[in-house]
């Protein structure tokens, strides 16, 4: 508990994955993605509830070994990989709401996937949601110029041309705006938020990591963790 707000955590793991088989129960340094996540979201004493919302038996099994709680089966209709992020937290809010018999007023999502993140990315996640009375924070990372999306090109019919025609006008990287990324590390979202299923309220804001981070959807991206985690 934050300012006398309740804060759940939820995790969502789905079984399926096409990049990697079983990606979210791989290992960094005889760690699963899973208990790096957990271990993480113990050290943020502001957490009420660390819950893990999954299709998976191998998945909830882990999750439950590292002090996850885990209330029933992700049900069929939310586990397949079209299913976006607020369906599942909002069947995962009312899961945790009815087997804790209490509210929570803000809900985290720390995707598995993003292992860099610390401890203290979500404790400046949580005070600046609560703090500013906003429904939504994310943490983004910035992306270099030279990957802006006025510079981007697409192929269609094994023919090459500029994603957005505005990008003819540019001339000089002075001329590009700063963009971002989402970098996954962490979400907070106000419960009136997730009941209703949207994730970009008015009331979003974010916070800006300066740090590496790295979202894993192949084995490039999982050795690249596996070097950079210690």
């Amino acid at each position: 508990m934050y300012k006398n707000k309740k804060i759940l955590a939820v995790i969502p793991a789905r079984s399926g994955s096409k990049g990697i088989k079983n990606k979210n129960l791989k290992k960094i340094r005889n760690r699963s993605l899973i208990e790096i996540t957990a271990n993480i979201l113990k050290k943020v004493k502001y957490i009420d509830c660390a819950m893990i919302s999954t299709d998976g038996v191998k998945i909830a099994n882990e999750a439950r070994k590292f002090g996850l709680k885990f209330f029933k089966k992700r049900p069929p209709y939310l586990s397949g990989d079209r299913i976006g992020d607020a369906p599942v937290l909002r069947e995962a809010l009312i899961s945790a709401e009815k087997n804790m018999k209490s509210k929570f007023n803000i809900i985290l999502m720390t995707q598995v996937t993003s292992p860099l993140r610390t401890a203290k990315n979500i404790k400046d996640i949580i005070k600046k949601i609560i703090n500013k009375k906003l429904d939504a924070v994310w943490t983004v990372s910035k992306i270099e110029k030279k990957y802006h999306p006025l510079k981007q090109l697409k192929i269609n019919n094994n023919k090459l041309s500029i994603y957005n025609k505005g990008g003819l006008k540019i001339v000089a990287r002075q001329q590009l705006d700063d963009t971002y990324i989402r970098n996954g590390a962490a979400y907070a979202f106000s419960r009136k938020a997730i009941m209703k299923k949207n994730l970009m309220p008015k009331k979003t804001s974010y916070i800006l990591l300066k740090s590496k981070q790295i979202s894993i959807d192949n084995t490039i991206d999982l050795k690249l963790a596996k070097n950079i985690i210690i």
